[in-house]
């Protein structure tokens, strides 16, 4: 599915990573340990949701490249950011939809995103912002739901 989402602006903690060598598997374990343990929830005020978003941003170049994850909430536009957070614009785009489902602990959004991978040459993608949404049907691990977009061209 294809949709077109309006700028938003998401307020969270980052790490630059690349995918070369498994480095962003350790990279973005870490980031989430983090956003848990310094409990990054109650530091953003007026959160639009619960929703956490795992965006993907700063590409050097396209996914093979250093890369930017930030962790975080969608908040209003005029929010300030505090100390030790950042913020990320989004842009109006076109995106590709895609939804990773099943255990969590078997890698299914990791998985997602390896099939994504193998469709970049289809997808046109613009390679500015992609993200992750982990909504209510994301709770269950057992039985997961993440949607995954895609920015396209």
């Amino acid at each position: 599915m294809t949709t077109k989402l309006d700028s938003f602006k998401v307020i969270g903690i980052s790490v630059r990573t690349t995918n070369e060598n498994g480095q962003a598997g350790k990279d973005i374990s870490f980031l989430w340990n983090k956003f848990f343990e310094e409990n990054i929830f109650a530091k953003i005020p007026n959160k639009i949701s619960d929703e956490i978003y795992s965006v993907y941003t700063h590409y050097e170049k396209d996914h093979t490249k250093p890369y930017t994850t930030i962790l975080g909430y969608k908040v209003k536009n005029s929010e300030p950011v505090i100390e030790g957070l950042v913020e990320k614009v989004i842009d109006t785009s076109h995106y590709k939809i895609f939804t990773a489902k099943g255990k969590l602990s078997e890698g299914v959004v990791f998985k997602e995103w390896q099939n994504i991978w193998n469709l970049n040459d289809k997808l046109n993608r613009s390679f500015t912002s992609d993200f992750e949404i982990y909504g209510t049907k994301s709770q269950d691990p057992e039985s997961a739901e993440v949607d995954i977009y895609i920015a396209l061209n």
